[in-house]
């Protein structure tokens, strides 16, 4: 059983050291840089809030307002009503998942990243409408406005965040409930659900835009996409402005000669720090059985205790009447 679990945790190092290897192969050479995700995350939020501070009365202009798209035909709303959030709590939220999701740019460049922000900002706003007009026909409710901001793709970004990252358990709560790298950015998407009455259908809009570009579902990818032209043109302009150069008080892992060597010493840091986690929670999952199994065995225990004293009473019936029939 122990070789079984030993190989079961070297699968799981095999299949997430995979997964992570370009993550860090990134990470080890540019760790900060993520220009589009600190625009994102600055530009977006200080419109709001002074928007909500001292612009209030520009807030009809960002307003998400489904009943004019539709009768009077401002699509425009579809621009300015997707951008900005109103709210400073979505605002709030939004902001640490971008921080959250800024690994994708890492991983993937600027300019695939802002693809799939695009595509998924694209297609959000095409399932917002059917969304609305599927409740309205379904469950005869009428919606004619949601909430404001660039929250479609943010949802969509759990897809790749639920199929590529790799889960790492840190701890238990109570000794049932894991807590692993990922329970906080989960969190801060349920808070982020739950914080108007239709902002679930940007969640779902968004979910199901990212399944389809995630996927490549009809070769959206190829059509929803930043040209190269216009990436060369944002990086010439706004990436010296929101990039920042490596830090020079970062604690580097290792001290290797070259880049490979110290790539190989992550690598083997995360191997550590993987086993120990599956080591861990395989010792919680041990004493969880021996604590269920406990009273099982106390059971027998007590069985066996208890024939062992009535055979021992029978015995002593057996002699007395033996030595008593004898004449002793």
């Amino acid at each position: 059983m122990i070789m079984s679990q030993c190989k079961t945790v070297g699968g799981y190092i095999q299949h997430t050291k995979i997964k992570c290897e370009e993550e860090i192969k990134v990470a080890s050479t540019s760790p900060d840089k993520a220009p589009l995700s600190k625009s994102l995350l600055l530009v977006p939020s200080a419109i709001s809030i002074l928007l909500t501070l001292l612009f209030q009365h520009y807030q009809k202009f960002f307003a998400y307002n489904l009943q004019a798209i539709k009768e009077d035909f401002q699509i425009w709303r579809l621009v300015c009503g997707r951008a900005i959030c109103l709210d400073l709590k979505d605002t709030f939220c939004s902001s640490l998942l971008i921080y959250n999701f800024r690994i994708f740019e890492r991983r993937y460049g600027s300019r695939k990243f802002s693809s799939f922000l695009l595509g998924a900002w694209t297609l959000s706003a095409l399932f917002d409408l059917l969304l609305v007009e599927a409740a309205q026909y379904v469950f005869g409710i009428t919606i004619n406005s949601l909430p404001s901001g660039f929250l479609g793709p943010v949802f969509a970004l759990f897809v790749p965040f639920y199929c590529s990252i790799p889960r790492v358990q840190v701890t238990q709560i109570l000794g049932f409930f894991s807590i692993t790298n990922k329970t906080l950015v989960y969190i801060l998407g349920l808070q982020l659900l739950t914080s108007g009455s239709y902002i679930w259908i940007l969640a779902l809009s968004g979910l199901i835009s990212g399944i389809c570009y995630n996927s490549s579902i009809l070769k959206v990818h190829r059509i929803l996409c930043v040209p190269s032209w216009v990436a060369k043109i944002f990086s010439w302009t706004l990436e010296p402005i929101f990039s920042s150069a490596e830090p020079t008080n970062e604690i580097r892992v290792g001290m290797g000669a070259t880049v490979d060597i110290q790539r190989q010493q992550r690598m083997e840091l995360l191997d550590r720090q993987i086993m120990m986690s599956q080591v861990a929670q395989m010792r919680r999952q041990r004493q969880q059985q021996v604590l269920m199994h406990a009273p099982q065995r106390l059971c027998l225990w007590e069985t066996y205790v208890f024939s062992l004293y009535i055979l021992w009473f029978l015995l002593d019936i057996f002699f007395s009447i033996g030595l008593s029939y004898t004449g002793y």
